[in-house]
């Protein structure tokens, strides 16, 4: 069942948040947060009226997504960027497309227009770069070189979807 996430969901967000940024690439942060800078994000985000989506299994999440302002400019108060992360058990089970597909109805009630992936490591990210073009987002470029994480150089690739 996909449902807007609650601070106390925000210890399950933070775990399943965790791997990509200890051991993965598709995110750039290199700490992991916890449970509570976890909720103080929720926070930000849904104070601002902005979605943050979370699946949950029976009591168990296996996925979040949020939307955010793309950038903290005027012009851009129509345009967001996304988050999914998907639990690793429960990749290949339809939990990211539903998590986005939702997202991407969250956001445009929410007043966005446009939706941008930035998606890390996205030249080799191709979970996250097949999910987002099977959800109707259109490639938008590609930043090489402008992520260093274990000893590599990672791009970043846009991509981006009329809500």
């Amino acid at each position: 069942m996909i449902r807007a996430a609650t601070p106390a969901d925000a210890a399950a967000i933070a775990a399943i948040y965790a791997p990509q940024v200890l051991t993965g690439t598709a995110s750039f942060e290199t700490a992991a947060p916890d449970a509570a800078e976890m909720a103080a994000r929720l926070a930000r985000v849904q104070d601002r009226g902005w979605p943050w989506l979370v699946d949950d299994a029976g009591g168990r999440l296996r996925g979040y997504a949020y939307a955010a302002q793309f950038r903290d400019r005027a012009a851009y108060a129509h345009t967001c960027e996304n988050s999914i992360y998907v639990a690793a058990d429960a990749h290949r089970q339809g939990v990211g497309r539903a998590l986005l597909l939702a997202l991407c109805d969250a956001a445009r009630a929410a007043g966005f227009r446009e939706m941008i992936a930035v998606i890390g490591d996205g030249t080799n990210n191709h979970g996250s770069t097949g999910l987002h073009a099977a959800c109707g987002f259109q490639p938008a470029g590609t930043l090489h070189n402008v992520g260093l994480k274990f000893g590599r150089r990672l791009d970043v690739v846009y991509m981006q979807k009329s809500l």
